[in-house]
Parts: structure tokens; C-alpha cells; sequence
């Protein structure tokens, strides 16, 4: 069927390349293209992390205990402060982001040049503490030991505190190595052997009674569950290694699949961050030279905001789903 002239017109005033449809330009509509598709991808990772999750809900890690670091207090338990501490830093950068778009709005060169910078500066503030954090996470504080079937044990004293194996492990006259082609052993290839051996820990263990063991699993209160002097002893004797830190195959903090999506989901929104603040430096350098005073307008300053505010609000979920809940 034929369109009449009329509709023929206005499809032509709604659709045609005279007009911009739901008046967005085409570089704003590509944005929010990419928006939503990227929105997508973080939705499948944090759906796939809480059915894990769930799944595995008796032995997830305590966020408490995991993130409880504080750059230059070494020793102090200060749990989530400094991840909030990077919460409201990336948030004020969108807010320092808004200010610069609506100085674009009023072409005002210099404002926009300003508040920029402070994004930057917020932007490169988050990534280096996100990597800070991931140092610590991978480094890990207390050590623990790995069962046959995979489960964690931790040790704690008498009051309930944390003990680091370093603390009680006794140094045991033992020669080790890695296993490597150069030393002969050319079939069969490990990591770096730990600086503890698992006869030392399970010795200072044996030779400290104020020691016992917590297990990842948690009980009914939501607390990892201790076993009692005699059980410790039994349950130390399936230990057959030494995990300090955190990586994709081990993780003294608990459950191994929450050292995966906690470096697969932070890295991949870290990229994002990283991908923003550079992309910030060149505009803020064509700000400066003056390139959108020539255009007669900031679009692109507005663009890069879009973006900008999509990865604060992802951080909001990443940080609710890893960290609060």
C-alpha cells in the first residue's frame, strides 16, 4: 500500500535526514547504544555472581574481613572504609562531570576546563586505589591451609581474633624446590613453592594451644563456625597446602569462585574507569586548545558524561553486590 503525500511528509519530517530522531544527534544515539549494550554485559556478570553465590552461600567470604585494609594503618581493622572512601570519590567525579556539561551548555571554556581536570583527578584516584585493593587481595594478611577437597582453615586465638600462620609456623630443616625442567623434574611443573611449608604451620599449630580453627563454612548466626581444640587437631591433618592471598585457583578468604568474580567484574569495570579518565585527558586537552569554542558547542564533552555517569552507576551495583550484601 502507497503512503499519501501527507503521510509521506511526515515520515519524512520524523524519519528523514533533515531531522534527528527523539532530537538526539547521531553521536548521542551511538552512546546510548553502547550504554545499553555494555549495560546488558554487567547485568549477565552480577546475575552469574549471585546465583554462584547462592549456590555457595555457607562458605562466600565476610566482605567485613576481606576489605577491612586502610593505606598507612597497617594492623587497624577499618572494614569498607576505604572502598567507600572510592565510592564517594567516583561518585563526586560525576558530580564534578554535571558541573562540566552545563558550563559546555554555556560555553564557558574555562569552567569546563576546570571541572574536567577535577574528573580526571577522581577518575585516576579510583583506579589507583582499585589497584591498591587488588594488591592486598592478591598478597592476602593471615595465610591459611587448603584441604584435600578444597575447603579453607583458618586460625584464630583464644578471643576470636585472626592469627597469621607466619606468627605461630615453626621453621622446620626441610630443603624445597620447584618443580621445573632445569632441576629435572621436566614432567611436572608448579607455582612458586610458599615460603611456609604445611609441616611447619600443622607443627606451631600442634605446639600452640591457645590455636584453633575456623572453617569457611558459616553457621546458623552468619559467622564462620570454630572448631574446638580437639576438632582443630583432627581437621589440621587433611591440610595438604599453604594458601596465602587470593588468585583464580586459590583463596585464603574462603570460596574460590568469589576470588574469580571479584577480579573478572572490579578488573572489567576498573578497564571501563581507566578507559574514561583517558579518554577525559584528550577532551580536556581539546577543551583547552579551544576545538569545541571553535564547533560552537561541548556535544562532545556531553558524550564522554554519558559515559562517565554509566560507569559511576555501574560501580553502585558492583559495589552493593560484592561489598553490602
Amino acid at each position: 500500500m502507497e503512503l499519501t503525500a501527507k503521510e509521506h511528509s511526515e515520515d519524512e519530517t520524523l524519519w528523514g535526514g533533515d531531522k534527528q530522531p527523539f532530537k538526539a544527534t547521531y553521536g548521542k544515539m551511538m552512546m546510548w547504544f553502547f550504554i545499553v549494550s555494555d549495560a546488558l554485559t554487567f547485568s549477565g556478570f552480577l546475575v552469574a555472581y549471585s546465583f554462584s553465590r547462592f549456590k555457595n552461600i555457607d562458605s562466600w567470604p565476610i566482605a567485613d574481613e576481606v576489605f577491612n585494609h586502610f593505606p598507612f594503618l597497617h594492623g587497624v581493622n577499618a572494614p569498607m572504609y576505604y572502598v567507600a572512601l572510592m565510592t564517594f570519590v567516583l561518585i563526586f567525579s560525576s558530580v564534578t562531570m554535571v558541573l562540566a556539561v552545563d558550563a559546555g551548555h554555556h560555553m564557558k571554556q574555562s569552567k569546563v576546563a576546570f571541572y574536567m581536570f577535577l574528573t580526571i583527578i577522581g577518575g585516576a584516584i579510583f583506579v589507583g586505589s582499585q589497584a591498591w585493593e587488588w594488591k592486598n587481595f592478591i598478597k592476602g594478611e593471615y595465610g591459611a591451609l587448603e584441604t584435600n577437597g578444597g575447603q579453607i582453615l583458618q586460625f584464630i586465638n583464644t578471643d576470636d581474633k585472626r592469627i597469621s600462620i607466619e606468627d605461630f609456623a615453626l621453621e622446620l630443616p626441610t630443603e624445597r624446590s620447584t618443580h621445573e625442567s632445569s632441576n629435572g623434574l621436566w614432567f611436572s611443573y608448579e607455582p612458586s613453592v610458599t615460603e611456609i611449608t604445611v609441616s611447619e604451620v600443622k607443627a606451631g599449630f600442634k605446639n600452640n594451644e591457645e590455636l584453633l580453627i575456623r572453617t569457611e563454612k558459616l553457621n546458623s548466626s552468619g559467622d564462620k563456625t570454630i572448631l574446638s581444640r580437639e576438632e582443630s587437631l583432627a581437621k589440621i591433618e587433611s591440610a595438604i597446602q599453604v594458601v596465602q592471598g587470593a588468585n583464580l585457583i586459590h583463596n585464603e578468604y574462603g570460596n574460590r569462585l568469589f576470588a574469580d568474580f571479584f577480579f573478572f567484574i572490579t578488573g572489567f569495570h576498573g578497564f571501563h574507569v581507566f578507559s574514561g579518565v583517558v579518554i577525559n585527558i584528550i577532551i580536556f586537552f581539546n577543551v583547552l586548545m579551544g576545538t569545541y569554542e571553535k564547533r560552537g558547542h561541548y556535544e562532545m564533552v556531553e558524550k564522554v558524561g554519558l559515559y562517565w555517569h554509566f560507569v559511576d552507576l555501574v560501580w553502585v551495583f558492583v559495589f552493593t553486590f560484592f561489598y553490602l550484601v
